[in-house]
C-alpha cells in the first residue's frame, strides 16, 4: 500500500482510537485475549472447579500466550506503524548479530545467577551436582521446547517487541521497566487460580503472589538492560526469558517451589539492583537510542 493510498483512505473511529492509545490498547488486548483463552482451563476441575470436566492435554497456556501478547503486539504494530512497522518487528525478533558476550550472559550467566541464588537454600548449590554430565543434552532439548511452547517466544513479541520500545521514551528505561514488570506479573494472575501452576510458582497466597510480582519486575529490569545493549533485539530477550524458564525446571526438582521463589527473588532482585546502580538507571538506553536514530520510524508511535 502506498503512502498516498494510506492517506486517502480515512481511518475508522475504532482504528483511530487504538492508534491514539497504543499502549493501553495493547495491554487491554493482551490481558483480554489471554484470560478469555485460559478461562476454560481456569474454570475446569484443574482450576477453581466451576466446570465439571478436566482439560489437561490441551496447550491452554501456549495458546493464551500466542493470542495475548504476541497477537496483540502484531495487531497494534500494524495499526500504529503499518506493514513497515511489522517488518521492523520481525527483523528485531531475528536480530541475532549482537556480540558473543550477550549469548554468554543469556545462556551461561543467567543459570550462574540462579545457581548463586541457591546459596541461601538448604544444602546450597550442592544438589545441582546430582544432575550429572548427561543433563546438558536434555537441557538443550528442553531449551528449544520451552522457548517455543513455554512462553518466551510469543510473550516477548508483545512485552519487549511492542510495549518496551514505547514505554521507555514515555517513562524512562527504569520506570518503564518497573511498570512493564508489574503488568507482566498481573497478566499471570488468573494462572494462580490453577493449583498446579500456583504451586510450581511458589504458592497461591498473597505473599507468594507479591514475591512473584517482585521477581517479574526484577527480570523485566534485567531484560531491558539486555534489550537496550543489543540495540532492541527481541531475539535476545527471548533467549534470556527461555534461559530462566529452562534452568528453573531442574531447580524445582531439587528444591521446593517456595524455596525457589525466594531464591529467584533474591538472585534477580540483587542483579537488577546492581544493573540499576552501575548504569545509573539508564540500563543501556543510550545504545538503543543510537540504533533507532538510523530508523526514526521504529519509535514513531510512542
Amino acid at each position: 500500500m502506498s503512502v498516498g493510498n494510506a492517506s486517502a483512505r480515512p481511518a475508522s473511529p475504532q482504528r483511530s482510537l487504538l492508534a491514539r492509545h497504543p499502549l493501553i490498547s495493547f495491554f487491554i488486548m493482551a490481558f483480554a485475549f489471554s484470560w478469555i483463552t485460559w478461562s476454560p482451563w481456569v474454570l475446569s476441575e484443574e482450576g477453581v472447579g466451576l466446570l465439571p470436566y478436566p482439560v489437561s492435554g490441551f496447550p491452554w497456556i501456549s495458546l493464551g500466550i500466542f493470542l495475548g501478547p504476541s497477537l496483540s503486539g502484531f495487531i497494534m504494530t500494524g495499526i500504529t506503524e503499518g506493514r513497515a512497522g511489522v517488518r521492523r518487528l520481525l527483523h528485531r525478533i531475528v536480530l541475532w548479530r549482537v556480540g558473543l558476550r550477550w549469548y554468554l550472559f543469556a545462556l551461561i550467566g543467567i543459570p550462574v545467577v540462579m545457581t548463586l541464588g541457591t546459596i541461601i537454600l538448604p544444602g546450597g548449590p550442592a544438589p545441582l551436582l546430582t544432575l550429572g554430565p548427561g543433563y546438558l543434552l536434555s537441557y538443550l532439548g528442553s531449551f528449544v521446547l520451552v522457548t517455543i511452547l513455554g512462553g518466551p517466544l510469543f510473550e516477548e513479541v508483545g512485552w519487549r517487541g511492542f510495549a518496551l520500545p514505547r514505554m521507555q521514551p514515555l517513562h524512562g528505561p527504569l520506570v518503564g521497566s518497573l511498570i512493564l514488570g508489574l503488568l507482566w506479573a498481573l497478566w499471570h494472575l488468573t494462572e494462580f487460580l490453577v493449583p498446579s501452576w500456583a504451586e510450581a510458582s511458589g504458592g497461591s497466597g498473597f505473599l507468594d503472589i507479591v514475591k512473584f510480582g517482585g521477581f517479574a519486575i526484577a527480570v523485566a529490569v534485567v531484560i531491558t538492560w539486555v534489550f537496550n545493549n543489543t540495540k532492541g533485539s527481541v531475539f535476545m530477550a527471548i533467549l534470556v526469558h527461555a534461559s530462566i524458564d529452562t534452568f528453573g525446571t531442574p531447580l524445582l526438582a531439587l528444591f521446593s517451589p517456595s524455596q525457589i521463589a525466594n531464591s529467584f527473588l533474591l538472585s534477580f532482585g540483587g542483579l537488577a539492583l546492581v544493573l540499576v546502580a552501575l548504569t545509573r538507571g539508564r540500563l543501556g538506553y543510550q545504545h538503543y537510542r543510537q540504533a533507532v536514530e538510523h530508523d526514526p520510524a521504529a519509535t514513531s508511535s510512542t
